[in-house]
């Protein structure tokens, strides 16, 4: 892509605005915007990258790339200022007051949904570049990848023709430890700034023959400190999934009804309770110890997770479409076919 004019990059996360829940956003769009004083940088683009920040108004973590399409989406400019981004929130635009440099939308809606709406009735034809995240938390292997707003405002960009990011911080140690957070602010810039300037290729791309977006991961540990740095490797999707993610509140059961006959009877007896005695009530609880903290046996060499669970950077490469098996899948169990391809149709039913 051209180098004629600095880059206009969305920045945008799932998050929301800065708080304990979005402590990374407001740093990390300073190195962003800082970001003119890179080495690889041209002499035309020297003059900075233009930052516009849309973000959800609240946290929509897990949301994936789900869009608001019934309600309505109503917006809110956010000021941010001082040291850690917390400001004041306004129906109407404003000038800016003392130690206020930038304005911020604000929408009542999903990560994916904010990127729409920017790249067309906020700020159309301007966007270079979507920038989601930092995200509170690793995004490395499919269940995370696939539940991920963060990555889910990336995917939207991408079906939008525009070249996109997702960044997210692996949390190691609670609470992260805040000289981790410059390093990892220059890391995750510096990684920016690369793939814009060195997009790769890929011939299934969506546009003309590029890479859709990439995903990128950094562990918050001791190592972002250390003189030689953190070193940053290409890797695939850990392909795992999780289990149950939902339980009855504290105090609530929710078990099935035991028959009277005991639980090792065949059938239920005619004085069973009927199943509206169970309770309907369920909240997000899941346990991802497993996910986290995996066998390192179990994590494919190459893999995001193993990058992670290994002290380094991973940057990996993204179409935004699901995962497509081998021919071998084009076909159902009873059927035998000797060319099994794309565009093949089914036997009449």
């Amino acid at each position: 892509m051209s180098n004629s004019r600095p880059p206009t990059v969305l920045l945008t996360n799932d998050d929301g605005p800065p708080g304990p829940e979005s402590p990374y956003i407001y740093g990390f769009r300073l190195w962003v915007k800082r970001i003119a004083s890179s080495i690889y940088l041209s002499d035309a683009e020297k003059t900075g990258w233009n930052i516009k920040v849309v973000v959800p108004s609240s946290q929509k973590s897990w949301i994936g790339k789900s869009f608001q399409i019934k309600e309505v989406t109503q917006g809110q400019y956010y000021y941010p200022r001082g040291p850690d981004g917390l400001g004041e929130t306004t129906s109407a635009a404003r000038p800016f007051r003392d130690g206020e440099s930038e304005e911020w939308i604000l929408l009542d809606s999903t990560p994916a949904t904010c990127v729409n709406i920017a790249l067309y009735n906020l700020f159309p034809g301007e966007i270079d570049l979507v920038v989601s995240g930092p995200n509170l938390g690793r995004n490395t292997s499919a269940a995370f990848a696939l539940s991920s707003g963060t990555i889910g405002a990336s995917l939207s960009a991408a079906l939008c023709h525009v070249r996109s990011i997702a960044v997210s911080y692996g949390t190691v140690q609670r609470p992260t430890p805040k000289e981790l957070f410059i390093p990892a602010y220059v890391l995750s810039t510096q990684i920016v700034q690369k793939l814009w300037n060195n997009w790769g290729k890929d011939e299934g791309g969506l546009r003309d023959g590029e890479v859709d977006l990439y995903n990128v991961n950094l562990p918050m540990v001791p190592k972002l400190l250390s003189e030689e740095g953190m070193d940053i490797c290409w890797t695939r999707i850990w392909r795992n999934e999780y289990g149950q993610l939902f339980r009855a509140p504290k105090g609530q059961r929710t078990q099935e009804h035991v028959s009277e006959a005991g639980p090792d009877s065949d059938k239920a007896t005619q004085t069973d309770q009927p199943s509206s005695s169970r309770s309907l009530t369920f909240v997000f609880a899941p346990d991802f110890k497993r996910l986290i903290t995996p066998e390192q046996g179990s994590l494919p060499e190459g893999s995001d997770a193993w990058a992670l669970s290994h002290n380094l950077a991973s940057v990996t490469p993204l179409r935004a479409s699901f995962a497509e098996p081998s021919d071998a899948s084009l076909a159902l169990q009873d059927e035998y076919e000797d060319k099994l391809v794309a565009g093949r149709m089914w036997n009449k039913l």
